[in-house]
């Protein structure tokens, strides 16, 4: 599990969290209002947002919900000035706001893939963008890219989100290379993080005859706040990975990328889909939130609370990190072990 390193009561930090009104980023925001923290909360749907503001405030934080669209960078830029004039100075920005399309490359309408790519990796563009222009010259704070295994390994129906999370992990690589040459005391680090429990496999567009689902194991988005809200308090290492189906999924792809192609084209697909057929008439929030059209709150958790995990055995692997790469190559093992049964079955078949 991981800990987190709390402030003196007498020091409350401004932190920004981005896709705030639901799954991750909500957690997020109130694993830092926990610590008494002072939370812009940015998010486009605004009963989601004044339900989680509720929900700072009574962990004990203080809540500026900021209404807007993390595509739009002049929105962006809008709500940094808005936080510092009625928070205080940004000290961490947590950029976690993303939507998706479930469906196979062929089957997404290119402004779909445009939609995902300026919310999933713009968005962190110009949110880091807004923070870095308040945190250079003070020459301090923190900027969390919350990413995903997704971000070194592709999987089948998932190319816009998986093509945006690669963006991120390569620009983020550079940034960093920055701020270490110009000797800042800005740091940028990224979490790698596991399937969640989230509300969008309710609420994202789906092309699938099913259900979409995580793929398991599935983890509660505390587990992922944690994680976070540990990566602000120390953001000099360069990323986290949290979960152990992330380091086993990581080093798999490292050391056998062309058998896990092979593994994940034979079972990615149902992985991804309950036995359940998708509801008719199902809609999406690619375009405009559900929260305000249909006046729900849909909080931090989706429908897998069954079967999601409360704690991943993973926080002292991940702050120390040689340690996180043999326990990864252990679970790896298996995950290649699996790829090579699956191509020698597949050979046998004349694949």
């Amino acid at each position: 599990m991981f800990g987190t390193s709390r402030p003196s009561p007498h020091s409350p930090r401004v932190v920004v969290v981005t896709g705030a009104s639901a799954g991750v980023g909500r957690a997020v925001a109130r694993a830092f209002a926990a610590r008494g923290d002072r939370v812009a909360l940015v998010a486009r749907g605004e009963t989601g947002l004044d339900a989680v503001a509720d929900e700072v405030r009574a962990a004990g934080g203080t809540a500026l919900p900021l209404a807007a669209d993390v595509a739009d960078a002049r929105a962006l830029e809008a709500a940094a000035e808005r936080t510092e004039r009625e928070l205080g100075p940004i000290d961490i920005w947590v950029n976690d706001a993303f939507t998706t399309v479930f469906a196979e490359f062929t089957d997404i309408e290119p402004d779909e893939f445009r939609r995902v790519t300026e919310v999933c990796y713009l968005g962190y563009v110009y949110g880091t963008r807004a923070a870095l222009r308040r945190m250079l010259p003070r020459d301090r704070g923190a900027v969390v890219q919350v990413g995903s295994a997704l971000a070194y390994r592709g999987i089948p129906l998932q190319s816009a989100y998986c093509g945006a999370k690669h963006a991120i992990q390569g620009w983020n690589e550079a940034l960093r290379c920055e701020l270490l040459h110009q000797g800042s005391g800005v740091a940028v680090t990224m979490v790698q993080l596991p399937a969640v429990n989230t509300p969008q496999f309710d609420w994202s567009l789906t092309r699938m005859r099913r259900q979409p689902q995580p793929v398991p194991p599935i983890y509660q988005p505390e587990v992922a706040a944690r994680a976070i809200v540990y990566a602000a308090d120390h953001p000099r290492r360069r990323e986290y990975w949290v979960g152990g189906s992330t380091a086993g999924t990581l080093i798999a792809n490292a050391l056998a990328p062309g058998l896990l192609d092979r593994y994940l084209a034979r079972t990615g697909y149902g992985a991804q889909q309950t036995d359940e057929p998708k509801p008719p008439g199902s809609r999406h929030n690619l375009w405009r939130p559900l929260d305000d059209r249909d006046g729900k709150d849909f909080g931090a958790h989706g429908r897998f609370d069954g079967t999601a995990k409360a704690h991943a055995v993973q926080g002292w692997a991940s702050r120390h990190h040689d340690a996180v790469t043999l326990a990864g190559v252990a679970t790896a093992a298996g995950a290649v072990a699996a790829c090579w049964a699956t191509r020698r079955g597949l050979r046998s078949r004349g694949a």
